[in-house]
């Protein structure tokens, strides 16, 4: 059984920033893809950033240049650091792990950016 465990979701005043953080724990061999998704109400969940194993990151256009991802492979932990937050970053935030051929998603935790 693979666990995902994200935190560091919050209320945060626009240009303020956040770290998420999201823990894979359990039966995994070998994680290669980490990356942040988010799902906004009424709106379809949407990629925010990937990074494969070997370093190579990926980032929505929307948040390229305010948002960095990183992973520690030793801990199997994906983060997420977000500056500059605007309002219309406010979304619950999804981690997501491909090990293998499976792939395993995070409950998901609230961020909220107030104006």
């Amino acid at each position: 059984q693979v666990q995902l465990v994200e935190s560091g979701g919050g209320l945060v005043q626009a240009g303020g920033s956040l770290r998420l953080s999201c823990a894979a724990s359990g039966s995994i061999f070998s994680i290669n893809d980490m990356g942040w998704y988010r799902q906004a109400p009424g709106k379809q969940r949407e990629l925010v950033a990937a990074i494969t194993r070997g370093g190579i990151t990926n980032y929505a256009d929307s948040v390229k240049g305010r948002f960095t991802i990183s992973r520690d492979n030793a801990k199997n932990t994906v983060y997420l650091q977000m500056n500059s937050l605007k309002p219309e970053d406010t979304a619950v935030y999804y981690c997501k792990i491909v090990a293998g051929a499976v792939y395993y998603w995070g409950r998901g935790t609230q961020v909220t950016v107030s104006s």
